[in-house]
């Protein structure tokens, strides 16, 4: 295949973990047969961009997403305060207009809803789509794409901002969505965009956010490439802590809003985040955290020990499937109501209410959504009163 962004060919492997069901991939029963893909990460050495060599039918994993951004409290802080921010350095107004690419239940358009501002969220899911309707967020029930960027043009919409959040690593389609951002964009405006970032993901060695639906993964310099092809340029940049570590970029059409955060943070990829060596050793310390893994929770399972799974993420499903460890776990919980009487994909494990979580006190709970631990360990402060403890899987194994 040739680079999803800039159109080369001669791709360079990082990583594979061979086949894999989709990681959001929920099943109604344990008997349900499920689908697997290849899952394999390769780099382009001519825009830096590193991604996944091959596609799942969008629909398969999006029309009945059941990820729901209002889960997470972190989540909801981080998009009140982003909101916040952005209405005082924009001074937007009834008139302005808010637009978000893949809005989920209106999170963070609710935000704007609330200040008055007009606002529009565009989301595939319609269930995920209706909740955020039923909160008063309008939104359209589409895929984004420059097909729908012209039509909003056509019926005299044009954005003082759009918003974008964990979109960019789903997107098959890159240049056709940022040439309708571009468009849709005013020459003022700007897009604020997040994504993980691969620095943080190969640093860490968090190998569990590569799934099907994550088709690329970022650095600045490839996000620059990418933008500026389509006359956009990043003028601002935040590294952000979230989802075990994310780029926080603003794009305008406007070069002169240009913030030397910018320069700094692309100075310090170069020569690292494209260059292929910098990735060439990622697999093995990969193998390393699999072992460590699988050898804790057949020790534990040895010595008689109850271990189950605390959320039903799509990284635990990479987790859990790679490693081999379904085995080892009696459960998992989530807080989520739409996921819970569902089975894990892959590894069948039911879904249960959080709450079972005291009623049979098991002697750990594997954290698979290590990104939130400090949220769910605060939640769960009266689990860990009674003697539970949590495992931490990445970056290292370690028990908590």
């Amino acid at each position: 295949m040739n680079c999803r962004s800039c159109g080369m060919p001669n791709l360079k492997p990082i990583l594979s973990l061979g086949n894999m069901p989709l990681a959001n991939g929920l099943l109604k029963s344990p008997e349900e047969p499920e689908e697997t893909y290849p899952l394999d990460l390769v780099f382009c050495p001519d825009c830096t961009l590193v991604q996944l060599t091959g596609n799942v039918d969008p629909d398969k994993m999006f029309k009945d997403y059941k990820y729901y951004s209002s889960g997470s409290k972190t989540m909801l802080k981080s998009a009140a305060d982003l909101v916040e921010k952005t209405i005082a350095s924009e001074g937007l107004n009834k008139d302005s207009l808010v637009i978000e690419i893949a809005s989920n239940d209106g999170y963070l358009l609710k935000n704007y809803v609330k200040a008055g501002i007009p606002v529009l969220g565009i989301d595939p899911c319609q269930k995920i789509a209706i909740e955020a309707m039923n909160n008063g967020v309008p939104t359209y029930i589409k895929y984004f794409k420059l097909e729908l960027a012209k039509d909003l043009i056509d019926s005299g919409m044009h954005a003082d901002v759009i918003h974008a959040n964990n979109i960019m690593a789903h997107l098959p389609y890159l240049n056709d969505v940022v040439e309708g951002i571009s468009i849709l964009l005013k020459p003022n405006g700007i897009a604020i965009i997040e994504t993980p970032y691969v620095r943080d993901m190969i640093d860490n060695c968090e190998f569990d956010t590569i799934y099907h639906e994550h088709l690329c993964y970022y650095s600045l310099l490839a996000l620059s490439m990418l933008f500026n092809r389509h006359g956009l340029s990043v003028v601002d940049v935040e590294h952000l802590s979230i989802h075990g570590g994310s780029l926080r970029v603003t794009v305008s059409h406007n070069a002169e809003r240009y913030n030397e955060r910018v320069y700094t943070m692309a100075a310090s990829e170069t020569f690292t985040l494209d260059d292929y060596r910098y990735y060439e050793y990622f697999g093995k310390r990969v193998e390393v955290v699999k072992d460590d893994l699988s050898d804790m929770l057949y020790g534990l399972k040895s010595n008689d020990k109850h271990i189950v799974g605390y959320a039903a993420s799509a990284k635990g499903a990479v987790l859990m499937n790679y490693c081999g460890i379904g085995q080892y776990l009696d459960y998992v919980v989530d807080s989520t109501p739409a996921k819970q009487g569902l089975y894990t994909p892959g590894t069948h494990l039911e879904i249960c209410d959080p709450s079972k979580l005291l009623e049979t006190q098991p002697d750990y709970a594997l954290l698979l959504a290590w990104n939130f631990a400090d949220e769910i360990m605060s939640k769960e402060q009266e689990y860990i009163k009674r003697g539970g403890k949590f495992i931490v899987p990445i970056p290292r194994v370690r028990i908590v």
